[in-house]
């Protein structure tokens, strides 16, 4: 994913009511009971199915730090998928998103002097409609070009809708998104 995919993945996982599986043999056993198979599951960590089966049976206790920050996140991306669909659609609906982003602000103007251009931390609130297209959009696989150009929308309008002037220069760096 990119910036705004991940943040969006971040804050369904916030809304979280149970922890996830602790130790890598029940994490594996989490995934294989998502699954239904061991091969399946060892596909995308990139082991055999074979190591998966001792981590299931215990037999293997503590996995590579590489290989263990990919199962956590497997798991963390499989668990609770009702609890994540529930958060956003509240979102969407009632609650809205809360956009935390950098953008530059300022004239051109020569290197040193007030006007010039200075990046400014910028906490958004995008309203129950947008928060509900840019979560459409993620649902439905967007580019991370198009989930930043919908998320972008907001500033863009608060800050560039007085004074006529076009928001298409505002450079947005996205650091957060929370539901």
């Amino acid at each position: 994913m990119g910036i705004v995919g991940d943040s969006l993945e971040r804050a369904g996982q916030a809304h979280f009511t149970r922890p996830i599986p602790k130790s890598a043999g029940a994490q594996m056993r989490y995934l294989v009971r998502q699954e239904k198979s061991t091969k399946t599951v060892a596909q995308p960590l990139g082991i055999s199915q074979r190591t998966v089966e001792r981590y299931i049976k215990d037999q293997i206790k503590t996995p590579r730090p590489e290989l263990a920050t990919r199962i956590e996140s497997e798991v963390r991306s499989r668990s609770q998928l009702l609890v994540r669909k529930r958060s956003a659609q509240a979102a969407a609906k009632r609650t809205g998103l809360v956009i935390e982003t950098r953008a530059r602000f300022g004239f051109t103007a020569a290197p040193g002097t007030t006007d010039d251009g200075r990046m400014r931390r910028i906490t958004q609130h995008l309203g129950p409609e947008l928060a509900g297209r840019l979560l459409a959009a993620h649902q439905a696989d967007a580019t991370e070009q198009d989930l930043q150009a919908l998320a972008a929308e907001a500033p863009q309008e608060a800050y560039f809708k007085d004074g006529g002037r076009r928001a298409g220069d505002l450079l947005v760096e996205f650091t957060d998104i929370a539901y």
